[in-house]
């Protein structure tokens, strides 16, 4: 590998959506960057964009529910990057489903996605991390914090994430590595047009939340202003993220709220 003093950043889900925004937001810091997701074609297109800003760019290929190449994805990271400064976790899918209703595979696939993969990469990752006395970045969402209808995997999925993590902190930070959690509200991101529903089909278009969401690329500047102090969390959104707030201070009026909203 090529020595830089630049960061090194690992980027998951850097295919597209905030994935891609904060690979490029990154870029232009100057950072060794790693992209992986599963869709090669988008990954090389990320690439050819952050090549613009910097010359360390590698892309390698994962899928989070494929846990068996995890091992070694991880090593050909490690001789791209050497060590790790920063595990930047964005991939992920989401879900349109009933709780009642969606078969039980739907649901092991949203956790086999969203929680086992994100868990076991942090660990086949974690001594390179160590090395650096790195830093965790996951994205989240307002949903780790609170259910709504029509995604009740997805939610799960989430809030498993909050918990793993910050019992992670807890052990890592005395060894000078830090986690953060990013609860993104709406990004204006495809991530709806795959979504599963009942059956494991994908829903097909965008919600129209998500398409009036924050760009992703603006969503991207204002967290990694936020990243270099380390905090545990990190809340960025519209008014939907005062959800968050109500959920602790007027439980029964997020209720309320939501069985009024419209959801999909």
């Amino acid at each position: 590998m090529t020595k830089t003093t630049s960061p090194t950043v690992w980027v998951l889900g850097a295919s597209s959506g905030i994935g891609k925004a904060v690979a490029i937001a990154y870029a232009k810091k100057g950072a060794s960057l790693v992209l992986s997701a599963r869709r090669v074609n988008d990954l090389e297109q990320t690439q050819q964009e952050c090549k613009a800003f910097t010359d360390h760019v590698w892309v390698e290929p994962l899928d989070l529910a494929e846990p068996s190449s995890h091992q070694t994805v991880t090593k050909r990271v490690e001789e791209h990057l050497g060590h790790l400064d920063v595990l930047f976790h964005s991939g992920g899918i989401t879900s349109r489903t009933e709780a009642s209703e969606a078969t039980m595979d739907v649901e092991r696939r949203m956790m086999e996605v969203n929680y086992f993969g994100v868990i076991s990469i942090t660990k086949a990752a974690m001594p390179m991390l160590e090395a650096a006395k790195g830093h965790v970045v996951v994205i989240t969402s307002v949903a780790g914090k609170l259910g709504t209808q029509f995604r009740s995997s997805y939610a799960a999925s989430k809030h498993a994430l909050h918990g793993w993590f910050d019992s992670l902190r807890l052990e890592i930070e005395p060894k000078g590595m830090h986690v953060t959690l990013v609860c993104p509200g709406y990004i204006a991101t495809p991530l709806t047009v795959h979504a599963l529903t009942n059956d494991g089909s994908a829903l097909g278009e965008m919600s129209d939340k998500q398409t009036k969401g924050m760009p992703a690329d603006v969503f991207a500047a204002k967290l990694l202003k936020k990243l270099p102090s380390k905090p545990h969390e990190v809340i960025i959104g519209g008014t939907e993220v005062m959800s968050i707030r109500l959920k602790r201070w007027a439980p029964a009026l997020l209720h309320a709220i939501l069985k009024r909203s419209k959801v999909t």
